[in-house]
């Protein structure tokens, strides 16, 4: 069973797994059509984006979960465009552990290695993206060591609540080079784009944690 809200890869990955004598008994766009279909279809692999509608956050992947809270042994690959470790030890730490993939969507065009990790989820196997295994390593480290003094001023002023503005008076410098500084953050806390506002919560967790 596939589920992918982009009409136009949707029906690309029927044809690729069609064409490797896979059938797909159905493919959806959302995350709730997802669960219900499962349960009258009871696929022998569920392949699953992490972003779907209504939210276009984590859906498909809490779906996933939800279908191996029910039947643990369901094989479920979960595609991502981003490398999320969050999604990635949620999804590993779901059901009796067995039978998980979480790969980058990039891989889906190396047919051979995506149709391989298909085969290994579906026969129990657990498949995890090469860049995903090395993110989850840096979880064992300082999440803050590659921010900058600065960069860290920045989110200190940023779990206190201060707006960008008041960040730039405190710092004595323009509103343009903390929204710069902002930026540095996310990307070298892997917080790929996405809400604003949910972006700067999640560093300020991260801040919190470490």
């Amino acid at each position: 069973m596939l589920a992918e809200d982009s009409v136009l890869l949707r029906e690309g990955l029927i044809g690729l797994l069609g064409r490797f004598g896979h059938e797909v008994v159905a493919a959806v766009g959302d995350a709730e059509t997802l669960v219900a279909m499962a349960e009258d279809h009871t696929p022998d692999i569920v392949v699953t984006d992490v972003r779907m509608p209504p939210g276009f956050q984590d859906e498909g992947l809490h779906a996933a979960v939800r279908l191996r809270e029910r039947r643990p042994t369901l094989p479920v690959l979960v595609l991502s465009q981003y490398v999320q470790r969050m999604y990635a030890a949620e999804l590993l730490d779901s059901g009796d552990g067995s039978g998980i993939g979480y790969l980058l969507k990039d891989r889906v065009g190396q047919v051979e290695e995506f149709v391989a990790a298909l085969h290994e989820v579906a026969n129990g196997g657990t498949v995890v993206d090469p860049e995903v295994v090395r993110r989850l390593l840096r979880r064992r480290r300082d999440p803050l060591e590659r921010l900058t003094p600065r960069e860290r001023e920045v989110l200190a002023l940023i779990a206190e609540g201060r707006s960008n503005g008041a960040i730039a008076r405190e710092l004595v410098v323009s509103e343009a080079a903390v929204g710069k500084h902002i930026g540095g953050i996310f990307t070298k806390l892997d917080l790929p784009p996405a809400d604003e506002t949910h972006r700067r919560v999640m560093a300020v967790l991260t801040y919190l944690r470490a």
